[in-house]
C-alpha cells in the first residue's frame, strides 16, 4: 500500500491547539503498517472520552471542547483517522474501505491504547466508525454521545444535499478541505483556522481519504457495509448504554437522524437531549464549548444514576 505522511512543519503554529501528537503503528490490512496519530489530555487514570472526527476534518476540530472536558476531570483522546490529520495517508482511493477504517480505529483504541469504560463522542464519519465499534465491542463502552452523525445501511435514501456533495467530491479536480469545512459552519471561521484544516493536505495527492469517504457511505441495501451497519443498529437499539443525542439545529445532512436516535435507542431514554443552536454540520467548530458543556452535564447525570442504583 502506497502511503504519504504529511511533513511535521505543516502543523506548526496551529491556533489554540497546543497538543503534542502521539503515534502508534496499526496493520494496514495488506501486510504492512500505518502510523496513526492521536492527542490526549487530562488525568491518565480517568475514564477515557474518545472523540472521533469525520470527513474531512481531524482532531483539531475538538480543540475548543478538550479544555472543558479536562477541567471536569475527564481524560480526552482524539485520534486522527487514517488518511486525515497527522495519520498516514493511503494514496489510492481504492485503499480506503469502510471495513478497513473500522478496523484501523479498533486496532488503535483497543489493541494499542487498551481503552475501557469509554465514552464515545462521534460526529459525521466518527459515528459511522465509532457506533460500529460500540455495537461490536459493547464491553468497552460506558456512554455514547451522538452528534450530527448516523449509521446508514442503504435502506433509507440519503438527503439530496449529501448526494450533491458526493458528486462534487468525485469530480472536483482539487479538494479544498478548508472551504468544505467553512461551508458546513454557520458562524464565521477565520483564515487561520481554515489553514489548519488544510494543513494535513499539502497537495491533492494527499487527499485520497477525503475523496474516498463519501463513496463509502452505504446508499443501497446491497452495499458491502450495509449488513454490518444494520446489525450494529439493531444491537444499539437494544443496548442499555446511556446515549446523549446532541445535534445542531442546522445540519441538512444528518439533522433528520436526531429524533430517530432519541426514539429508537434504548440508552437514550430518560435523558434530555439538547439542540445546539446556531450551528451547522461541524457543530464542534460552530459551538464546541456549548457541546462540551452538554457532554459534561450528561456524564454527571449518568454518574448520579449509578450512585443511586
Amino acid at each position: 500500500m502506497k502511503t504519504l505522511r504529511t511533513p511535521d512543519e505543516r502543523f506548526a503554529d496551529l491556533p489554540d491547539f497546543p497538543y503534542s501528537p502521539q503515534y502508534a503503528e496499526v496493520p494496514d490490512g495488506e501486510g504492512g503498517t500505518l502510523r496513526m496519530a492521536w492527542i490526549e489530555d487530562g488525568p491518565a487514570d480517568a475514564d477515557p472520552v474518545l472523540m472521533l472526527h469525520g470527513e474531512p476534518t481531524w482532531s483539531f476540530l475538538y480543540r475548543r471542547m478538550i479544555p472543558i472536558l479536562v477541567a471536569a476531570g475527564h481524560r480526552v483522546i482524539c485520534p486522527d483517522l487514517v488518511g486525515f490529520g497527522r495519520s498516514d495517508k493511503p494514496a489510492d482511493v481504492e485503499d480506503h474501505t469502510y471495513a478497513r477504517h473500522v478496523e484501523w480505529v479498533r486496532a488503535l483504541v483497543f489493541d494499542k491504547l487498551d481503552l475501557n469504560r469509554v465514552t464515545l463522542v462521534c460526529q459525521d464519519w466518527g459515528g459511522l466508525i465509532g457506533l460500529r465499534l460500540a455495537a461490536e465491542h459493547p464491553d468497552r463502552f460506558s456512554n455514547i454521545v451522538a452528534a450530527n452523525t448516523g449509521l446508514p445501511s442503504g435502506d433509507i435514501s440519503m438527503p439530496e444535499v449529501w448526494l450533491q456533495f458526493r458528486e462534487i467530491i468525485r469530480t472536483v479536480p482539487t479538494i479544498d478541505v478548508g472551504q468544505f469545512v467553512r461551508s458546513g459552519c454557520l458562524r464565521p471561521v477565520s483564515d487561520a483556522v481554515i489553514a489548519a484544516y488544510n494543513a494535513p493536505f499539502p497537495d491533492d495527492s494527499y487527499s485520497a481519504g477525503p475523496r474516498a469517504m463519501p463513496g463509502l457511505v452505504p446508499t443501497t441495501p446491497e452495499d458491502p457495509a450495509a449488513a454490518a451497519n444494520r446489525a450494529a443498529w439493531a444491537t444499539l437499539c437494544e443496548s442499555p448504554t446511556p446515549m446523549l443525542v446532541a445535534f445542531s439545529d442546522s445540519d441538512p445532512i444528518t439533522g433528520g437522524m436526531a429524533p430517530i436516535f432519541q426514539r429508537e435507542m434504548r440508552g437514550a431514554g430518560g435523558y434530555e437531549h439538547p439542540v445546539v443552536d446556531n450551528a451547522g454540520h461541524f457543530l464542534q467548530e460552530d459551538a464546541g464549548e456549548t457541546l462540551a458543556g452538554h457532554i459534561v452535564e450528561f456524564l454527571g447525570k449518568v454518574q448520579e444514576r449509578h450512585s443511586e442504583s
